[in-house]
């Protein structure tokens, strides 16, 4: 799947950097990002990460420099990248609430709809898709790229924005209301169409579970299995059961164990 049997996972630079190092180590790796490098320690040596910029990311993950990272479905949706979406995981730098690109303009201003915006120029960092999403509605507008700032550029430098808000307060601290919601969008996991078909290979080389305690149930179709595995190893057995069909699969700590 990878060069030299090892997963190249890139992970968001930036806002979501934290919040997706914090998710990895709930999940059972420990990813150490530290200094200026773009390149992670992880706990695994399947795995090598790369810090991406998540506008970037399904670039990478399309062309096969990155066989999977995690980014926003709005920079999948900008690039209009081919990619497996493997699943969607909603957390962010703030919440855990989907982001929304919404189209916000100065709260004085006569602007009440999308169509009042023609001939108007909007400032975004969502170039293509604004682009789009307008043209859909035959709407001509001038989409400028923005490099930052968005909130600031009403009225003097774009009569509107398509900016991105987690709770809109940057929003309204720049006395800008919303007018419009272009997407709401998560973070998910991507994967390279290539690297994800080599998925049974990887799924083969996951290690047994040992000795587990078999329970018959009510409905005699069904059992109830229960063993106790080193933390480090559920990472890698709750693929493999989800894989070979087990359902209702429970982890929980132990605080105590007497042998």
């Amino acid at each position: 799947m990878a060069q030299k049997n090892k997963l190249k996972l890139g992970i968001p630079k930036g806002s979501l950097q934290d919040a997706t190092i914090a998710l990895f180590e709930r999940a059972g790796w420990r990813i150490y990002a530290n200094g200026r490098s773009y390149f992670p320690t992880v706990d695994d040596p399947e795995i090598e990460c790369m810090l991406v910029r998540a506008q970037e990311m399904a670039r990478y993950v399309e062309h096969g420099a990155l066989d999977a990272g995690l980014t926003g479905n709005d920079w999948v949706l900008e690039n209009q990248s081919d990619v497996e979406r493997i699943t969607s995981l909603t957390y962010s730098k703030q919440s855990r609430v989907p982001v929304k690109w919404v189209l916000a303009v100065p709260e004085d201003s006569p602007f009440q709809k999308p169509e009042d915006l023609a001939g108007k120029t909007i400032a975004t960092e969502l170039v293509e898709y604004t682009k789009r999403y307008f043209a859909g509605k035959n709407i001509p507008v001038k989409v400028e790229f923005s490099w930052g700032a968005t909130e600031v550029k009403p009225p003097l430098l774009a009569d509107a924005i398509v900016e991105v808000t987690e709770t809109g307060s940057s929003l309204r601290a720049n006395r800008l209301r919303i007018i419009e919601t272009l997407m709401e969008s998560e973070t998910q996991l991507i994967a390279n169409k290539n690297a994800w078909a080599d998925l049974d290979r990887v799924l083969a080389v996951l290690p047994a579970l040992n000795s587990p305690t078999i329970s018959q149930l009510r409905d005699e179709d069904w059992v109830a299995l229960n063993t106790i595995v080193e933390t480090h190893l559920v990472r890698d057995v709750i693929p493999k059961l989800k894989a070979a069909g087990g359902t209702g699969i429970v982890e929980y700590p132990l605080s105590k164990v007497v042998l």
